[in-house]
């Protein structure tokens, strides 16, 4: 996927966005940092096509995307958000959602790669409780991982992740982690982390500031940099964290 030039903003004569220009190889994961409000689940935003861009042009495989269909656009991106949406049905009609004529056996077999097996047969009627209303019965990391499930089970080659662990403790933290992993494998990610723990091993970390990009590389490249990268890193971890430390 390719971003060439792009602008865009949500008022006239007010950019969002400005000059976005940066490539996203298969396979590759690219992590958008910044402060609150620079830009980044904007930019994600424009990726299925909630937003259309103002100028230049977003593709892949060198199509524009607004020269394909919406559905067929969306139908090669999973989205794993903070806050989950779910829908008050059965845990494994939640989970087939993206593949609705999905096999139990498939739908169980994500949920297992979700780390999310264990806690669904404990429920009152396992994969067939019905859940509450925007899965309210379940903690934020089982929903979490709920929705990774549904993620790998529609198995498309395009992801968005938008911190997907900033409201979890360290412990369901972790076992989201280790899904997102399984999850993310020999797909295009893009990912948005407030805890740049999490984005280390990106493959590229953009950082956006008021709507453009003004640092790209990896955490390796960046940390040496006296930029807003390394101010966030050592704004977040207390003390300046030094190359290749856990």
């Amino acid at each position: 996927m390719r971003f060439e030039d792009v602008t865009f903003g949500y008022e006239a004569g007010r950019e969002a966005l400005k000059q976005i220009t940066f490539d996203a190889r298969p396979g590759e994961t690219v992590a958008l940092v910044g402060p609150t409000g620079a830009g980044k689940s904007t930019l994600v935003s424009l990726v299925p096509r909630f937003y259309d861009v103002w100028s230049g042009r977003i593709s892949v495989d060198g199509i524009d995307v607004r020269q394909l269909k919406i559905a067929s656009l969306r139908s090669q991106i999973s989205i794993v958000l903070q806050d989950p949406f779910l829908f008050p049905m059965t845990v494994a009609e939640n989970i087939a959602y993206g593949r609705p004529a999905a096999t139990r056996s498939k739908v169980t077999a994500a949920a297992e790669a979700a780390n999310a097996d264990g806690f669904i047969r404990l429920l009152p009627d396992g994969y067939d409780t019905v859940l509450g209303e925007h899965g309210n019965t379940l903690s934020g990391g089982e929903r979490q991982r709920v929705a990774i499930a549904r993620a790998l089970l529609k198995d498309a080659p395009l992801l968005i992740l938008d911190e997907p662990t900033s409201a979890l403790d360290t412990v369901t933290e972790f076992a989201v982690l280790e899904a997102l992993g399984r999850l993310m494998a020999g797909r295009t990610t893009f990912t948005i982390a407030h805890r740049l723990s999490t984005i280390r091993g990106a493959d590229k970390i953009i950082v956006l500031d008021e709507g453009r990009i003004i640092e790209s590389g990896t955490h390796s490249e960046l940390i040496k940099r006296s930029g807003l990268y390394q101010r966030l890193c050592s704004f977040q971890f207390g003390v300046f964290p030094r190359e290749g430390a856990a």
